[in-house]
């Protein structure tokens, strides 16, 4: 099965039926580590549990996983599209993991080299290296 890079999240969890409607939980660990936000919307695929994953099931569906070091380091460059625009202004693009990365002085859709100049738990800072054409 391929997987797409835009994959923000990935978690199990059961459906459960609410007043007629179904519903599957999003973990809170999942908007805490920045992946997801509350009220927004999102596409969202199902699969089954593989048998190898029937087999491992726990009475917690859902076991606290040890968090994840940011897939960013300080000093490095990478070149990313501008994806938003955030409240402050400033440019927002994701990495792996759907990690955020705010980029001052930049527009939505711009293609920019960035250096990370400021890595946190779920966000990390970062400056124009230098605006990429499309055509690079």
């Amino acid at each position: 099965m391929e997987i797409s890079e835009q994959l923000q999240c990935l978690f199990s969890g059961t459906v459960d039926e609410r007043n007629g409607s179904y519903v599957v939980e999003v973990p809170e660990q999942e908007i805490r580590l920045g992946g997801l936000q509350a009220d927004e919307t999102y596409r969202v695929a199902v699969l089954p549990l593989s048998a190898n994953d029937a087999n491992n099931t726990d009475a917690d569906p859902q076991p606290e996983q040890a968090p994840q070091t940011p897939p960013v380091e300080e000093g490095e460059q990478r070149t990313v599209e501008i994806e938003d625009i955030g409240d402050q202004g400033d440019g927002i693009t994701r990495v792996e993991r759907g990690f955020v990365v705010i980029v001052p002085d930049t527009k939505q859709s711009e293609r920019v080299t960035i250096e990370i100049t400021d890595v946190r738990e779920n966000v990390a800072f970062a400056e124009v290296v230098e605006r990429v054409s499309y055509y690079e």
